[in-house]
């Protein structure tokens, strides 16, 4: 079974039905059964067409599901035939189905994490960890999502700002985490910027791509994490990278900067550094600063306090970091990192040690782990 090929069916599927006059948690549970029958019908039948396979099935299934529910009789008028079976257009209609998430009758935050789980793919502790909330809050957050959309008409699409959103949390999920969706939500920018003119779209793209040209350098072959600095910078892929900064300085030019941009520019002065050593930090910091102003976010503040670190000394750096809630996510992170840099190695590795206990995955708790034992080791050597 091509589980790949369910997956990038699945939006599509979703949109038909909803635009066919489904209600989204009705359409929803239609398309989960057709893939559920699918898993069992295909590997001993499989389809000619299999998206025409799935509205079909997913279409009886809502039909199904709507006659018996007796609250919803009135319904019926609309769904009395079932599309025929055959060969549908080759359409995407991911994106468009990313914007009838953003419905303008939910709050920005539960857009997104309804798409994220509807659309993207995502699971409801991936959605958790992007927002530091508990996975059990992400879950009432999406349930409710879904009740307040059910039996409201698409015809209302949300804004750019929530779309942008969503996108940028799939491919950082799937640069960093364990569903590989940048590719996919890359593609999805490319085809938002060409069909809006908005530099915060713009933005978004170049510090995709900016980000993605160092892709293949961002872990060793035994899947363990390379810093930023430790990176062999001749892999970046400089083709990705030219593009990145031609985007982004448009966008710039246009002298409206949002946070995208401000991020982007960040990855830009990172990608044209020859080495580590020749970062502009101080430009970086700039920019930090920039986007603090724009979004107050206390990642960003904790970002700059790294970027201070390397512009202006290690203490500069943990004096900035002190003014930051030490319960934040890698707070302790960077706390073992600027120790480190300041010559305090037996501080540094025990901050490291309690770092790993609190990382949100196992490819960073090993990191944590093995910097520990590091300096652990010339402590005693």
């Amino acid at each position: 079974m091509d589980e790949a090929l369910l997956r990038s069916l699945t939006p599509g599927v979703l949109a038909v039905l909803v635009r066919r006059g489904a209600d989204f948690a009705a359409a929803e549970d239609a398309v989960q059964d057709a893939l559920v029958e699918a898993v069992r019908v295909w590997p001993a039948d499989p389809p000619r067409d299999a998206k025409g396979w799935l509205i079909t099935v997913a279409w009886r299934r809502f039909l199904d599901a709507t006659r018996a529910d007796a609250s919803r009789r009135r319904r019926e008028d609309r769904v009395e035939e079932e599309p025929a079976p055959g060969p549908s257009p080759a359409v995407d209609d991911t994106l468009q189905l990313y914007f009838l998430c953003a419905h303008p009758s939910l709050t920005p935050s539960s857009a997104v994490a309804l798409t994220l789980r509807a659309v993207g793919g995502l699971t409801t502790r991936q959605i958790a960890q992007a927002y530091l909330v508990p996975e059990a809050t992400m879950a009432q957050r999406i349930s409710r999502a879904k009740r307040t959309l059910s039996g409201v008409r698409f015809d209302q699409p949300g804004d750019v700002a929530t779309v942008l959103r969503v996108l940028y949390l799939v491919f950082n999920e799937g640069y960093s985490g364990d569903v590989d969706l940048a590719a996919e939500a890359i593609r999805l920018t490319r085809q938002l910027a060409g069909a809006i003119d908005h530099p915060e779209v713009a933005g978004l793209l170049a510090l995709m791509l900016l980000h993605h040209a160092r892709r293949a350098t961002r872990t060793a072959p035994d899947g363990s994490l390379v810093p930023l600095a430790e990176q062999d910078r001749g892999r970046w892929d400089r083709a990705s990278i030219a593009e990145g900064v031609r985007v982004l300085q448009a966008a710039l030019a246009r002298d409206r900067l949002g946070e995208f941009q401000a991020q982007a520019a960040i990855a830009a002065l990172h990608a044209d550094a020859r080495t580590a050593g020749e970062t502009d930090w101080v430009q970086i910091v700039e920019w930090y600063d920039e986007l603090a102003r724009l979004t107050e976010s206390p990642v960003v503040r904790l970002n700059r306090a790294v970027a201070i670190g390397e512009a202006d000394g290690p203490r500069a750096g943990l004096a900035a970091l002190a003014a930051l809630d030490d319960s934040l996510p890698r707070h302790t992170a960077v706390a073992a990192y600027l120790h480190e840099r300041d010559g305090d190695l037996k501080t540094a590795a025990r901050l490291y040690a309690e770092a790993a206990h609190k990382a949100p995955n196992l490819a960073e708790r090993d990191h944590l782990t093995r910097q520990a034992a590091r300096l652990n080791a010339r402590r005693r050597s």
